[in-house]
């Protein structure tokens, strides 16, 4: 009996308030009656897009892949197989044929032979018999002749340098230049660097890291007194509407559209089987008897009384025509023979007779080649049966 009393009521969830439990329900029943339409609205339109997936777009993309491929690919593939491979192989042959062959055969035999033969084998020789014995004498003149003077010449020059240029300069610049520069100008500026800028940038530093340092605070205060006021007056009125107010409205209204979009499919689901029912028993029924108990013996009568006598009748008549039209090539056949007889006279030379077929196999006949074709059985055909008629 206390765990009854202290139970929390159907619907209440912990950590929410009891104003938030009695709207949910009104709402969800708001949002049930707005999404009922669109609920079946959707599902009215997911079947017509399956049925007419299953009984219009299928069909049209199998009609479509086979026109494709009658119309399209096959030929292609003819085109490609029987006349673009014979004409790429033709057009490789002849382009090896015309254009590289005759490249290949002048750099084989003229421009190999002419630069081996007339440029390669004179620089050799020329290389071997002129210019390297000159080369080495040459080398004899310098390294003989020409060296030792060249050294001599050199050591005058360069005694004459320093004994001329490069001992009065030195001698000026160690004992002149270097101790008036010392004496006169470095000792002085170190004396006035120490004794007098040093404490006064001592002293100045101090000031500006002093100055500096109070900046600094009274920046530090007015950043922090700046961020209690945002803090206060926007962070936190914002941050509590928005975890008291909006998150749970849009929790409670992403529920309500959930749910509804559930039970509105249960009713939209209902809705369609019963008016799957009503025209299963309305128009399928009907149609479906009409068709079993009128239709169905309608053409069976019409079969077997009028269709079946009426193609029998055509192919007798096909029959009958065949016949009629074999015997008329039968007379044409043997009035054109007579003629033929009656236009030549004999049949005994070979440029003079008919062209004769195979005459038909006889009792006597050991012919049992299968595939032979066998001639006609008139005595028109052969000499001897000519003669015979």
């Amino acid at each position: 009996m206390d765990y009854g009393k202290h139970q929390a009521p159907q619907g209440y969830e912990p950590g929410e308030s009891i104003l938030t439990t009695l709207i949910r329900i009104p709402v969800r029943i708001v949002v049930v009656v707005l999404v009922l339409p669109v609920r079946m609205v959707w599902d009215a339109l997911t079947a017509l897009w399956h049925a007419a997936d299953r009984v219009l777009l299928r069909p049209l993309g199998r009609a479509l892949a086979w026109l494709l491929d009658t119309l399209v690919l096959t030929p292609l593939t003819w085109l490609y197989t029987w006349v673009l491979t014979p004409l790429g192989k033709a057009a490789s042959w002849l382009a090896v044929a015309l254009l590289l062959r005759p490249w290949i055969g002048l750099w084989r035999y003229v421009v190999v032979p002419v630069a081996r033969y007339g440029i390669a084998a004179p620089a050799v020789w020329l290389y071997g018999a002129v210019l390297t014995p000159l080369g080495h004498g040459l080398r004899w003149i310098g390294t003989a002749l020409l060296a030792p003077a060249a050294r001599g010449i050199g050591t005058g020059l360069t005694w004459l340098f320093t004994t001329l240029l490069v001992l009065p300069v030195a001698g000026l610049w160690r004992y002149v230049v270097v101790p008036a520069v010392r004496y006169g100008l470095i000792v002085p500026v170190v004396w006035l660097y120490g004794a007098v800028l040093t404490p006064l940038g001592l002293g100045t530093a101090w000031v500006l890291g002093q100055l500096w340092r109070g900046i600094a605070a009274t920046g530090r205060g007015l950043g922090i007194a700046l961020a209690w006021l945002v803090m206060t007056l926007l962070v936190a009125p914002v941050s509590w509407t928005y975890r008291r107010i909006l998150a749970p409205v849009g929790r409670e209204i992403a529920a309500a559209f959930e749910v509804a979009w559930r039970v509105t499919g249960y009713v939209s689901r209902a809705v369609g089987r019963a008016l799957a029912t009503i025209a299963r028993y309305l128009l399928v029924a009907p149609v479906s008897w009409a068709y079993r108990t009128v239709c169905t013996p309608v053409g069976h009568f019409v079969r077997d009384s009028v269709w079946a006598p009426a193609r029998r009748a055509a192919a007798e008549a096909g029959r009958a025509a065949r016949a009629a039209l074999a015997s008329a090539r039968e007379t044409v056949r043997q009035a054109r023979r007579d003629a033929w007889r009656a236009l030549v006279g004999s049949t005994d030379g070979a440029r003079s007779r008919e062209p004769q077929g195979i005459p038909a196999r006889t009792l006597g006949s050991t012919t049992t080649v299968p595939s032979a074709a066998q001639a006609s059985e008139t005595p028109l055909l052969g000499e001897k049966f000519v003669k015979q008629g």
